[in-house]
């Protein structure tokens, strides 16, 4: 079973439907109503409610250049919180990613607790990560609360190599 599979296998708290962003035109949900150029061509939830890839092409002459959603997910998985021996995306830090037509990717994430030490790094390390994967334009990292982190997002590799069963 691969990694993606055993997180999306797992049971998880529902994920956030709305965020507050400062201006409309800068939301890049797949369920935004924005024009085709801001439309996720996929888009990832570790509830396994993965959305539609969109119905919008690119424009011709063009070719659509995003990474796989595997891709980011083996990039997302090599950073790993300084104070625990497992990677974020084992540990059910990952809440969305979404996937653009023209090489931007938006990640949801947030942290094991509000004060967590690592708080100031980590979306960075998630960010750098992303960025170095080919037909990566942009990636954007955000840091989400709700619903909050618990153990019970961690995957059976994080809880064995934790001792938490």
């Amino acid at each position: 079973m691969s990694v993606t599979d055993d997180v999306r296998a797992q049971d998880h708290a529902p994920t956030p439907q709305t965020l507050t962003t400062p201006d409309a035109a800068d939301v890049l949900h797949a369920d935004h109503a924005g024009g085709a150029e801001q439309a996720a061509v996929e888009s990832w939830r570790p509830d396994g409610d993965d959305a539609a890839p969109s119905s919008a092409s690119p424009a011709e002459g063009t070719a659509a250049t995003h990474p796989s959603e595997d891709a980011v997910i083996e990039a997302i998985a090599t950073v790993h919180d300084p104070e625990i021996p497992v990677n974020i995306y084992e540990l059910g830090l990952i809440y969305a990613i979404d996937l653009y037509d023209d090489g931007r990717v938006r990640v949801e994430m947030t942290l094991t607790a509000p004060n967590c030490p690592s708080a100031q790094e980590l979306p960075v390390q998630v960010k750098d990560a992303v960025e170095k994967l080919p037909g990566v334009t942009n990636a954007e990292v955000e840091i989400v609360w709700d619903p909050p982190w618990d153990m019970s997002r961690m995957s059976d590799e994080a809880r064995l190599s934790l001792n938490m069963f």
